[in-house]
């Protein structure tokens, strides 16, 4: 991968990195300001239990998507960024731009998929 290539996605990764950072602050303060609420009522408990919920959900699933920029960050720095895991050939300039952080082509995504099925 060419170096402006490298730069652009090192550039488009940093930016959703410091976007999830501060997404999983803000749902961190949420869930801390839910958890000091004094709740008398069934309704609002419950209807808080759920936000807590999902905003906790929602918190993993970007700490997963962080975990794997931060991944993509290392490849960039090595310069093995943009290679499949699994094949191990290049994983499409599209499929990058689409997701940045992605580990394998389309066709490894794909057996990868199909097999979290079968577990």
């Amino acid at each position: 991968m060419q170096e402006s290539e490298l730069k652009y996605f090192k550039e488009i990764l940093e930016s959703r990195k410091e976007q999830i950072l501060k997404n999983i602050s803000n749902v961190n303060n949420e869930l801390i300001e839910i958890n000091s609420l004094e709740l008398n009522d069934e309704g609002d408990h419950a209807s808080a239990t759920n936000n807590s919920m999902i905003e906790t959900a929602i918190v993993a699933q970007q700490e997963k998507e962080l975990k794997e920029i931060k991944v993509a960050l290392g490849k960039i720095a090595t310069r093995e960024y943009g290679i499949c895991e699994m094949c191990e050939d290049p994983i499409g300039f599209q499929r990058l731009k689409v997701k940045p952080h992605a580990m394998y082509c389309i066709h490894c995504r794909e057996i990868v998929e199909k097999n979290k099925l079968k577990d």
